[in-house]
């Protein structure tokens, strides 16, 4: 049984007896993370030969790699370097790796504090505009707090733009803003690529994802509710030449973005995790695990597997999909489609799990009522 380590208990795990749940309080600080991860590690070691550790943000992924030689061997899968990850740990340093590997990325400008009002008057693009902490995951900008705070926020005329900077300054976030062009398109315009690359830095599994609708909810804004797997042999190529060409090894998660007028994928970063969505792999019969488990555990390594297969993968009601999917060629695939959920799984399912779950799923009815717009208008 996997033991999950965590600094707060969650609501998608309660209750579940898939996992083993150990609670260390501020696990999250690096003055108390390796110290206690490595108790840990030294007492499973007693009862298991081989000790796999798999973060699940990029936080978490950050305190890995940079304690990494503290664990004593203890851990039998690599990750990224530290160097390495400085590389793309922000979208601005993600942005240079793209220049010096020839990927393209949508028009950005790097906005330092200072210059939060005065650079909307010097953008080499128009109106609308995506704006995004340098790294919407880093605790500076999960801490503080201030009107209006969201993942991702887009605007259509500088009013708007203007008043949530009035508001970001009165917090202390004093970390960098990316300030983008609006790349035209709705959410089925995005695209999810996942990746494993085993220890010797070669590609072993990818499978695309079509996301066909995202959260709105300010907190969750722009993450995925729902996804199709998809596949792409052209984008599979690049996307894996770039990986085994900088040397990455474990997973990777790459947000990409269709620009219909080029008909060109532009990237907006790489995760050195598996992203929260990445049961659309598993819909599409893709268990991405086993890649890691042959790898590092049977020292098995194969040709890389392209995910090839069509499949659904939804993290809210089915009828929260029908009526805000607004791409009518999707919703007739749809239809068509069986779909998959990540949580409701019946042989994990008991009373108190199910209570405590339904409420957080049927509320995204509400909340999509409340906060939905439709991106492929370009008006915000």
């Amino acid at each position: 049984m996997p033991l999950l380590l965590c600094a707060k208990r969650l609501t998608s795990t309660r209750y579940s007896r898939l996992l083993q749940i150990e609670q260390i309080d501020d696990f999250e600080k690096e003055e108390v993370f390796a110290d206690k991860l490595l108790a840990v590690l030294r007492r499973e070691h007693e009862n298991f030969e081989k000790l796999l550790v798999l973060p699940c943000s990029d936080y978490y992924t950050a305190l890995l790699v940079r304690n990494y030689d503290k664990f004593e061997g203890l851990i039998a899968n690599r990750f990224v370097t530290n160097e390495m990850l400085d590389t793309f740990d922000t979208k601005d340093h993600f942005y240079a790796l793209c220049d010096k590997y020839d990927l393209e990325y949508p028009k950005t400008a790097v906005c330092t504090p200072d210059k939060r009002e005065s650079i909307i008057n010097e953008l080499p693009f128009d109106f609308p505009i995506v704006v995004k902490p340098e790294n919407s995951n880093a605790t500076s900008y999960l801490s503080c707090h201030f009107e209006g705070q969201k993942k991702v926020f887009f605007f259509s005329n500088k009013e708007d733009y203007l008043a949530m900077i009035a508001n970001m300054n009165k917090c202390d976030y004093d970390g960098n803003l990316i300030i983008q062009e609006f790349i035209p398109g709705g959410d089925d315009a995005m695209r999810v690529m996942n990746a494993y690359c085993s220890l010797d830095g070669k590609v072993r599994a990818m499978c695309l994802g079509q996301p066909v609708l995202e959260y709105y909810d300010p907190k969750s804004i722009g993450n995925y509710a729902a996804i199709i797997s998809r596949s792409d042999r052209e984008l599979y190529k690049k996307i894996g030449s770039f990986l085994e060409e900088i040397g990455y090894v474990g997973f990777a998660n790459f947000d990409i973005k269709f620009d219909s007028r080029t008909g060109r994928y532009l990237l907006f970063e790489i995760n050195p995790r598996l992203g929260r969505s990445s049961f659309f792999c598993r819909a599409a019969k893709v268990n991405m695990m086993r890649y890691l488990i042959d790898d590092v555990v049977f020292g098995k390594t194969d040709e890389c597997f392209y995910n090839e297969k069509t499949a659904l993968w939804r993290n809210v009601p089915m009828g929260v999909v029908r009526k805000y999917v607004k791409n009518e060629e999707i919703k007739k695939e749809i239809k068509k489609i069986k779909s998959t959920t990540t949580l409701f799984y019946k042989k994990d399912m008991n009373l108190r799990r199910l209570l405590v779950l339904l409420r957080p799923y049927l509320a995204q009815y509400k909340n999509f009522h409340r906060y939905f717009f439709d991106k492929s208008k370009n008006s915000f």
